[in-house]
């Protein structure tokens, strides 16, 4: 018998290590004897007894810590027995057991009122930026309060994306089914909003669009299948055919670029540095752009529509959703087995939107056609960390750039403001 797959005995003892990478809460890494079917909530009483002196206060009040743990590379969410058979690890030697404190739940904060469904969503700074199903776009303060209402698109607004903010003044993009793109400058002390320029060359709706890093570029694509680069600097002229000019002197600016290799709708772009872009379409691909020059450097091929997708600088890995419940891992750095790192499955109907945490490596959110929002960890693909919950309808849109913020717009005309407790302060 291979004694190294040996299933756990019901009701045996197993002998575990603690390690944690968070030195304020070491604990000696000797062994301990405990039984085989012990679950988080009673490693967290032996983890917080051994810290007992540590989480003292002078009066010898204890602080009471609340720990997630790690085995063999997957948070436990079952008694260990089952979580080490299902794993495959061995309990014949010392099992190691990473513990860190788990992340707190996020809090319901703030509900922002729509009169029609919010598809678009964005956080700079302190503002808020909303697309709408009625043709409009909305600024709001991080805080809820409602600055502008703005009108110019004749179908709804489809992505929206701040391109700067400064104390007196913001700049930000919007693309409609309306097929057009539109510049915009925010006077933030005047509270008015004017259209610097409009993009024209998508032949039918705008589903996406994402800003460069250094705000020189935005990327836009749709159900024309074509990928466009466009400047945002509003005196940005073509070399070969100058800008023109509506009556209302609004510029109509051409694209930079024009990318072809989809086949069907681009579903959500995004730079991933100042030239490399990501796409993911219903044509079943993910593609790698070279955005200077114009060619695909990558391709990942899927057995699905993908419906949204996100990269992390953190992990240099693609989170993405598709036309069934399941969200899929893909790391494009690795060179050998299979692209699907991990697959997570708590959804019960698609999945809309996903956002990767621009802090924690191993966070996500994920929103869908179930009305439900949640926090994920790659280290625990069955089971969701929280469900955030609120909607009432579909999710339609997700956005996590201010780490403190976990915002998500829906089919019920609301934004879903939830607080992060999970940002660390220097």
């Amino acid at each position: 018998m291979d004694r190294s797959k040996k299933k756990v005995d019901l009701g045996s003892q197993i002998q575990i290590k603690f390690i944690t990478k968070q030195e304020i809460y070491a604990v000696p890494e000797f062994p301990f004897a405990v039984d085989s079917k012990i679950q988080c909530e009673n490693l967290n009483k032996l983890v917080n007894e051994l810290l007992k002196d540590k989480l003292s206060d002078d009066n010898g009040v204890m602080k009471k810590v609340d720990f997630d743990f790690l085995v063999n590379g997957e948070l436990l969410r079952t008694p260990l027995d089952i979580h080490l058979s299902y794993k495959n690890v061995s309990s014949e030697s010392n099992v190691v057991v990473e513990y860190m404190e788990a992340t707190p739940s996020p809090e319901p904060m703030d509900c922002l009122i729509h009169d029609d469904w919010v598809s678009a969503i964005h956080s700079m700074g302190p503002w808020i930026i909303t697309g709408c199903y009625d043709n409009s776009i909305h600024i709001w303060t991080n805080k809820g309060k409602h600055k502008t209402g703005i009108s110019g698109h004749t179908s709804p607004v489809k992505a929206v994306q701040w391109i700067s903010i400064s104390n007196d003044s913001a700049t930000f993009v919007s693309g409609s089914q309306d097929q057009s793109i539109r510049v915009w400058d925010w006077d933030i002390k005047k509270g008015t909003t004017n259209c610097l320029q409009i993009g024209r060359g998508h032949e039918r709706s705008v589903e996406c669009i994402s800003v460069s890093p250094d705000s020189t570029r935005f990327a836009t694509g749709g159900w024309d299948t074509m990928l466009k680069i466009w400047s945002s600097d509003p005196n940005y002229e073509p070399a070969d055919k100058p800008t023109k000019k509506l009556k209302s002197e609004t510029k109509i600016m051409p694209p930079i670029m024009t990318l072809k290799g989809h086949k069907e709708n681009i579903s959500s772009v995004q730079f991933i540095n100042n030239s490399d872009l990501i796409t993911a379409s219903w044509d079943h691909t993910i593609k790698h752009w070279d955005g200077e020059i114009g060619g695909i450097k990558t391709e990942i091929v899927g057995n699905k529509s993908f419906f949204n997708h996100d990269y992390s600088d953190l992990n240099g890995s693609v989170i993405t959703c598709s036309s069934d419940r399941h969200i899929r891992l893909y790391d494009l750095r690795s060179k050998e087995g299979s692209l699907v790192k991990g697959t997570y499955s708590s959804h019960t109907q698609w999945v809309t939107t996903v956002r990767w945490s621009k802090s924690e490596e191993y966070q996500f959110i994920s929103g869908g056609y179930d009305n439900q929002m949640k926090l994920w960890d790659t280290r625990s693909p069955k089971v969701p960390l929280f469900e955030l919950t609120g909607h009432e309808e579909k999710v339609m849109c997700s956005d996590w750039s201010n780490q403190k913020l976990i915002l998500s717009g829906g089919a019920d005309n609301t934004v879903r403001i939830f607080k992060n407790k999970n940002v660390k302060t220097n």
